[in-house]
Order: C-alpha cells, then sequence, then structure tokens
C-alpha cells in the first residue's frame, strides 16, 4: 500500500490533471456498478416477497457503467481539479482570508455547495439522460424527477465531508480525498437516476406542483 501510495503521489505531482481524470473515471465506474447491485438486489427481495418469480443472478450492465465512468473522465476529473485550485487561489488572494480558518473554510464549503453541488448535479443527470438516448423533453422530466431529492439529500452530507477536506487536507490532496467520497457518491447518483419515478422521489417535488387556489387561475 505504501508503495501504490508512494507512485500515486508521483503522479499526482507529475501529472495532476491526468491522474485525477483517471482516477475519477474509474471510481465513478465501481461506483455504478455499485448503484446497479443495490438496485438489482433491493428489486429481487421486493418481488420474492411478493410471491413472484424472480433470477436472482445479479449481471452487470457494463454500457451504463461505460457511460458513467466517462462522466467521471470527461467532467469530474478535469473539471474538479480546476475547481478546486481555482477555489483556493481565489479564497486565499481575492478574498485574502487564512487558510484553514474558520471563515477560509465556511467560504470554501459555501462556494463548493452553492457554486459546484447543483452544477454537478445538473451536468450528471444531464448527461446520462442524453447519453441513453432521451429526447430533451425527456431529459427536463427527468431532471425535475432527480435533480432536487438529490440536492437535498446531498445537502446534508457533503458540506460535512467538505468541512474536514477544506480545514485538514493539503490542496494536492484534496480531490484524492473528493474522489474517495465519489466512488460513494456515484453510487448514490446512480441509484437516484435508476429509481425513475419511485414515490420517496414524490415526496420531494410535490411542492413544485402544488395547485393554485381557486379564483387565482389565469383568465
Amino acid at each position: 500500500m505504501l508503495k501504490l501510495w508512494r507512485w500515486y503521489q508521483h503522479c499526482l505531482s507529475a501529472h495532476p490533471v491526468k491522474t485525477q481524470t483517471i482516477s475519477s473515471g474509474i471510481l465513478w465506474g465501481i461506483g455504478d456498478i455499485g448503484a446497479q447491485y443495490i438496485t438489482h438486489s433491493t428489486a429481487a427481495k421486493r418481488l420474492q416477497k411478493s410471491g413472484q418469480n424472480v433470477d436472482t443472478e445479479f449481471k452487470i450492465n457494463w454500457k451504463r457503467a461505460a457511460i458513467t465512468s466517462t462522466f467521471g473522465f470527461g467532467f469530474v476529473g478535469p473539471v474538479g481539479h480546476f475547481w478546486y485550485q481555482g477555489l483556493d487561489r481565489y479564497i486565499k488572494l481575492r478574498l485574502q482570508l487564512q487558510p484553514k480558518s474558520v471563515r477560509f473554510v465556511a467560504a470554501k464549503v459555501a462556494a463548493d455547495g452553492i457554486i459546484f453541488g447543483p452544477f454537478d448535479l445538473f451536468v450528471f443527470f444531464s448527461y446520462m439522460g442524453f447519453s441513453t438516448g432521451k429526447n430533451i423533453d425527456q431529459v427536463k422530466e427527468g431532471l425535475k424527477r432527480d435533480f432536487l431529492p438529490a440536492l437535498i439529500l446531498e445537502g446534508g452530507i457533503w458540506p460535512i465531508v467538505q468541512i474536514a477536506n477544506f480545514r485538514y487536507v493539503p490542496v494536492q490532496y484534496q480531490l484524492l480525498y473528493v474522489n474517495v467520497f465519489c466512488l460513494l457518491d456515484s453510487a448514490f447518483l446512480s441509484w437516484i437516476e435508476q429509481q425513475n419515478d419511485a414515490p420517496w422521489k414524490k415526496w420531494f417535488t410535490n411542492f413544485q406542483t402544488l395547485k393554485k387556489p381557486e379564483g387565482q387561475e389565469r383568465v
């Protein structure tokens, strides 16, 4: 493990963008396979309880795993690299906040949660929709269905993850730290995307379709 870590450090220092791009693609692919397994196991148990015959053998959808892995290669790795490096420089030089201070960490967490987090989700769900052959209208429906639940659920987890990241992890290793959690995050997002019109999603989105009070309809 020590040799592997030293090899990674060497790759990261010599080829930071390439290293983060490759590692992101691998981790997001593995995460999608994990999401497929969770979805398969959940569906199999539900069908078995209802007395239906079901094939319990898990088969990996390699096409889907490749599509998700490509998102890691094409977006998370390169964009994430420049985002974290640029965010660190901006807060140090433009805002002139002391590194590791409470205000420094809070500013980073806020910027990451308000700017990069929603943007990342928007790109992910849009990309997954188009890459699986959906048209614009179908992608829009998918965004309405998946974006808000993912944003709310991730909003309760990622700030805690990023507080530790920005406070204790050197900037050159922050992407590695994020990529490790992206292994879980990619599984989570892939699982959400595979849930389609699950009832629990409607719980998050019901307020978007509240009916107008009577008498306020357009004339």
